[in-house]
């Protein structure tokens, strides 16, 4: 494990100075699911929630939120986002679902890890929000990073050890 960054020689938190490394283009995906009943599920599929399209918003929240990622946690750096990819899939029987996956590109000094996962957070946040005067017993579940690719530590992928060699997540 890599000696953690975030903190100085006395233990206080403090941000990494990213200043000296080269900018590269960078991409994270990161995943979550929110659980529910089937008829939720069904409802939203069907465009029934009554407060609007709640894909269509929770998309939209996820991309709104992940732009301001470097406001929300303290010791991230802002990062010029180049692009962001946000899937939400429904899953009406049981387990019923939605799924989420954020892929956030970037050509900065420091990774989009962070902001994947807050796309990814906020997203299932919101859709808790839409349906929870219908199913109140929805549990937002699995919030994970995928993959990584760019800087000094290459690609990551869950599943394939701390690091490997090898293509980009965004392929």
């Amino acid at each position: 494990m890599s000696e953690l960054t975030h903190f100085d020689a006395e233990g206080r938190a403090q941000m990494v100075d990213v200043g000296a490394k080269p900018e590269t283009a960078r991409v994270a995906v990161a995943s979550g699911r929110v659980e529910m009943a089937p008829a939720t599920a069904a409802r939203i599929a069907a465009g029934e929630i009554g407060k609007g399209d709640v894909l269509g918003v929770a998309r939209l929240a996820g991309i709104q939120a992940l732009k301001r990622t470097a406001e929300l946690v303290p010791l991230c750096h802002p990062v010029r986002v180049t692009g962001v990819e946000l899937a939400l899939e429904v899953r009406a029987e049981a387990p019923a679902a939605v799924s989420i996956e954020a892929r956030v590109g970037a050509f900065d000094r420091t990774g989009v890890e962070m902001e994947a996962l807050t796309a990814v957070s906020v997203a299932a946040l919101t859709i808790y929000d839409m349906c929870k005067a219908i199913d109140r017993g929805m549990r937002i579940t699995a919030i994970q990073l995928e993959a990584k690719s760019g800087g000094r530590s290459g690609v990551w992928r869950r599943g394939q050890g701390d690091r490997e060699a090898g293509s980009d997540p965004a392929g």
